[in-house]
Parts: C-alpha cells; structure tokens; sequence
C-alpha cells in the first residue's frame, strides 16, 4: 500500500484510542473545502513511508497502541488496503476507516473479512446527486453513497458518519436533510470547517460558524440519529 504519512502516536484521530495514524494519497473527489489537498492534487511531494517501518513501530510498541487510523486522500483506492490491514490486525491492534463512501465494494469487502473495528465516513452534502457533486467537486453517483451508508449502518462494526459544515455550501437545511438521509445513525459528529488550508483559495478568507450555531444544528438532527455532536474550536 502506498503511504505518504505515519503519525506514531495521537489521541486525536479516534476517540477515545491511543492510535497512529497512516495517510495514503489520492482522491477521487474534489472537495474545495479539503484540507488534506497535497496528498490529493500533488502526493508525489511527499516521500513514500515505508510500511517495514510503520509494523516495526507497532510490533514494538503493541502494549500501548490501540489502533491504527488509515485516511487520506481516499484509502479505499488503494489496491493494498487488505493486506496492509490483515497485517495490522495479526498483531492485535484494532483499524479504524477513514473514508468518502464512493467505493461501497471495497467497504463491504473489508467489513466481511471483519478487517476493520471503526468506520468514519464523510456525508458531503444531501443525498442526491446535484448537490453532492457541487460540494465534491466532481460529478459523484449518490447511490453508490447511499449504499456505502446502508453497508456501515447495518455492519455491526462502531462507526460515525460526519460533515464538515461549509457555510457557502451548506445551510442548516442541508444538514438537517443529511440527517434524515441517514436517519436512525447511531452517531452523526458535525465538524467545524477550518478555512485556512482549504484547498480553494476563495475559501480561506470564508467565515465559520460559531459554536453556538454549531451547537443550534446539532440540535436540529439530533431528533434524527442517537446521538450528535460537533467537534473544532
């Protein structure tokens, strides 16, 4: 698998976990928003990591490491996730998904390989394909999305769908309707978009919610998923 970044220690990446964290490069969407752009648009500036090195971290320091965070870009593209994966999991340690849901073939094959213990999936925007391809950036088929959600909702595996909320792209209308597209979720986190390093320029000077909008939206989808929170400051 390709590897483009290893972070060998965070209590960020997955709540709740002492995690590392792998960044795999490329995406096939486009969002303007993205923060994590270099490993979409230009990967190649980064250096390729090892995966010797990252599993001689973890086989030394399996006492304490909980997990292993795989995101990106969109791992799911990547043609040496299982295997990678399958390595992780022979040592014990949990994997967490960090993904768009556009490969709903890939999802499920790692789910019934039982491959992954958590999945967070970005939500762009409501459910159909107009708007979800304006937010992505490229023309994206929403059933695949859909049935992405269906997949992990009924995986039985923790999981987390969430949106970064875009106030250019995204009304508390949209949200709301994100929620009732995947209603019954047993967690829905909202994440509070970060302008600086978007990865279209006109949105770096964009305003950001507060955090008592955020807090307004979270109890507008609330009556929608079990449970709804929203994360940045």
């Amino acid at each position: 698998m390709q590897i483009k970044g290893f972070i060998d220690t965070t209590f960020l990446d997955w709540d709740g976990k002492v995690a590392c964290t792998v960044f795999t490069p490329g995406c096939n969407l486009r969002c303007p928003f993205c923060h994590n752009h270099g490993l979409v648009l230009n990967p190649e500036q980064y250096e390729d990591v090892k995966e010797e090195e990252i599993f001689d971290f973890l086989t030394k320091h399996n006492d304490f490491i909980d997990g292993v965070c795989i995101t990106g870009g969109e791992p799911t593209l990547q043609k040496g996730l299982d295997k990678f994966c399958e390595r992780v999991k022979k040592l014990g340690i949990k994997i967490k998904l960090d993904t768009n849901g556009t490969n709903p073939t890939v999802v499920r094959r790692l789910l019934e390989k039982d491959l992954v213990d958590y999945i967070a999936m970005d939500i762009k925007a409501p459910l159909n394909e107009e708007q979800y391809s304006e937010v992505s950036g490229v023309r994206c088929e929403v059933d695949k999305i859909r049935e992405s959600v269906n997949l992990i909702k009924n995986s039985g595996v923790e999981y987390e769908f969430r949106t970064t909320v875009v106030p250019s792209l995204h009304t508390f209308r949209d949200i709301e309707q994100i929620s009732r597209d995947i209603k019954g979720a047993k967690l829905y986190v909202l994440q509070k978009f970060q302008p600086r390093f978007a990865m279209d320029r006109g949105l770096r000077n964009s305003r950001v919610l507060s955090d008592d909008d955020m807090k307004k939206l979270v109890k507008i989808i609330s009556c929608n998923v079990d449970k709804a929170f929203f994360r940045g400051k």
